[in-house]
């Protein structure tokens, strides 16, 4: 089955450009504004959605994510919610869906039922942040199942053979984090992210993208020079906290802008 998420990545390479993925989480304000903000990133250059169920213990978010997933679940967020929310979304847009996921709620949920459910609604794949290759056999038997795409994350501090089973156990792309924990000085991320991606690519991967706190087309520009593209997060969810849809649309275009890979 071919992964809409590596041909979303193909497609943008083809217009000599990086792809630009933009994250969401689900319910936030609530959620039928959630849908909507999510289509409104596909309609103003974001290539891939990631969309994240709210869970009650995010500890790799930062702040502005964090307080936005935890005003969902005080709406009343269940992660059933992610199925209705995904069906909207892809019945108004082509763009793929993956949904970004903290693995306990999946586990208590159901892996099978969650890949069945996920892929009934038209989602293209998971998002594991804190599962590794080696821990994840159930998950992984489900996706090639369902057609779903695995999502895994690689770190610089991620041994080479680590990242020769990350690279191996993946589709659609490989999640590149330049740095765990806090983040330093910008130059210094950007160098471990391009370090990072070389490794990948000499271990096979195919798509690597880069999230490292991106938040201006600059910053997806420099991304874009080395990776296959550039996720952003808290810059779409502090415009959509702060602006609404419209404010949302507007930072969305500006981060697109970035994307175009300078002419050899």
């Amino acid at each position: 089955m071919t992964s809409r998420v590596s041909a979303a990545l193909d497609a943008a390479r083809a217009e000599g450009r990086g792809a630009l993925i933009g994250y969401l989480p689900i319910g936030y304000p609530d959620l039928q504004t959630s849908i909507d903000a999510a289509v409104t990133l596909a309609e103003n250059g974001v290539d891939i959605l990631e969309l994240g169920p709210p869970y009650s213990d995010p500890v790799m978010d930062g702040l502005v994510i964090q307080e936005a997933t935890q005003a969902a679940l005080a709406a009343g967020f269940r992660l059933r919610d992610t199925f209705e929310a995904v069906r909207e979304i892809t019945r108004r847009t082509s763009v793929p869906v993956l949904v970004m996921t903290y693995w306990n709620p999946i586990y208590q949920f159901g892996i099978d039922r969650f890949a069945d459910g996920l892929a009934e609604a038209g989602g293209a794949g998971l998002i594991t942040p804190d599962i590794t290759p080696d821990a994840a056999g159930e998950w992984i038997r489900a996706s090639e199942r369902t057609g779903l795409d695995r999502v895994f994350l690689a770190a610089p501090t991620s041994t080479d053979e680590r990242l020769k089973m990350i690279v191996e156990a993946s589709t659609g792309f490989v999640y590149t984090v330049s740095t765990m924990g806090i983040t330093g000085e910008r130059a210094d991320l950007d160098a471990a992210a391009r370090k990072l991606v070389s490794r990948l690519r000499e271990h096979g991967a195919a798509h690597a993208c880069v999230g490292i706190g991106i938040s201006n087309a600059d910053h997806v520009a420099g991304v874009v020079e080395y990776s296959d593209g550039a996720i952003v997060g808290t810059a779409l969810v502090r415009a959509l906290r702060d602006g609404g849809l419209e404010s949302l649309g507007e930072t969305a275009r500006a981060l697109s802008a970035g994307t175009a890979r300078a002419s050899n």
